[in-house]
């Protein structure tokens, strides 16, 4: 392809474990025969509830395997919010999301992230106290508080904690997605919101980008009351998540196969994330501003006001390259001025040759 794609957010083929994953198959015959091809339970086969229970030092009863988390996003929208409830999120946030709220009519509140706490803390009750004076009821708020989709920052544990009692104190649930939890490159893993309250919080999870996406697999873990809602909507929705992907996933997961590949990943991830924090640094003019992750597979890029990104967008495609534009990560639409940039996917000497063109292209934008 001749397009220096940033916009996608796929994994790298090379953290794959092609061999692996035929050798797990070939085990997963052996042992389970014709039932690894039959219908299954809604709530996913025990063998890989339980491994996932025991990652996260869970009982099995509070997991649910759905296909992929997008459908544990849609399906907490389904089950949780009538038509003109409240959502609230970040501002940006993650555009799959952000879609599956509107299919739902729900009323979207993004809230702009502030740096310091009393800051933040303000943000989000100034937002509470409107929706408050309108009537209207806050259903949930969706966070994604490793390396975030699009920015890819990393909510402190101060922050997570603030949210979790601004929840308990205005009475609504939390949905925390976290498919990149595991992909952290540096810095110290901070504490689940699941974690800080159990019973009111929804925790999301995925195979996509720790194991290989094309299985369709992810998690929910949550309260049995919350489990019993989404059982029953799933049921309705495709009876049960893929058997024979399930029961691969399980022995990956418990023969320790995932780990010893999810090494890989992070080493090869981290140097796609280093090489392109240098690039931007060398080549992007003094008016570009970036984000600078501690893992997931993102950063945001800030342009100057009155840049827009997507006006752009034609002109860099013309010339070889894309992104995503940021105004499409902010339910109010603002942001117009902010891109995506995606370091997973392409191999470094891509990366450089990409960054390369598009800092050339701003320098002629902006300069």
């Amino acid at each position: 392809n001749s397009i220096y794609s940033f916009a996608g957010g796929y994994p790298s083929a090379e953290t794959f474990p092609l061999e692996e994953i035929r050798q797990t198959m070939s085990e997963v015959i052996d042992k389970y025969g014709g039932k690894a091809f039959q219908y299954g339970a809604t709530q996913g086969v025990p063998e890989l509830r339980e491994a996932v229970a025991a990652r996260y030092s869970v009982p099995m009863d509070r997991v649910q395997i759905t296909s992929s988390s997008q459908q544990g996003i849609d399906v907490c929208t389904r089950v949780l919010v009538d038509p003109g409830d409240v959502v609230l999120t970040s501002n940006p946030s993650y555009l799959g999301a952000i879609q599956s709220f509107c299919s739902y009519r729900a009323d979207i509140r993004g809230v702009a992230h502030v740096a310091d706490l009393a800051g933040f803390r303000k943000a989000y009750e100034d937002v509470i106290a409107a929706v408050k004076s309108e009537g209207k009821k806050i259903k949930f708020l969706y966070m994604i508080p490793d390396f975030q989709n699009p920015s890819g920052e990393t909510l402190t544990l101060e922050e997570r904690r603030m949210l979790v009692t601004l929840a308990q104190e205005n009475d609504f649930l939390i949905v925390e997605d976290s498919p990149y939890r595991e992909l952290r490159y540096e810095g110290e893993h901070v504490p689940t919101m699941y974690s800080l309250d159990p019973d009111r919080v929804i925790h999301l999870g995925s195979f996509s980008k720790i194991f290989a996406p094309g299985f369709r697999l992810g998690w929910a873990i949550a309260h049995p009351d919350i489990l019993d809602k989404i059982y029953v909507c799933k049921q309705s929705l495709d009876l049960c998540p893929p058997i024979f992907d399930q029961y691969v996933a399980a022995e990956f997961l418990s023969s320790g196969r995932l780990d010893t590949n999810l090494l890989k990943s992070v080493d090869l991830y981290k140097g796609k994330r280093d090489l392109m924090l240098s690039l931007l640094e060398e080549h992007m003019p003094v008016e570009v501003r970036w984000t600078r992750p501690e893992g997931g597979l993102f950063l945001f890029l800030t342009l100057p006001e009155g840049f827009d990104a997507v006006a752009f967008y034609e002109k860099a495609l013309a010339a070889g390259v894309a992104y995503v534009a940021g105004e499409f990560f902010h339910p109010d639409r603002s942001g117009k001025n902010t891109m995506r940039l995606n370091f997973s996917f392409m191999s470094h000497e891509r990366i450089s040759e990409g960054i390369r063109l598009m800092a050339e292209l701003l320098h002629s934008e902006i300069c």
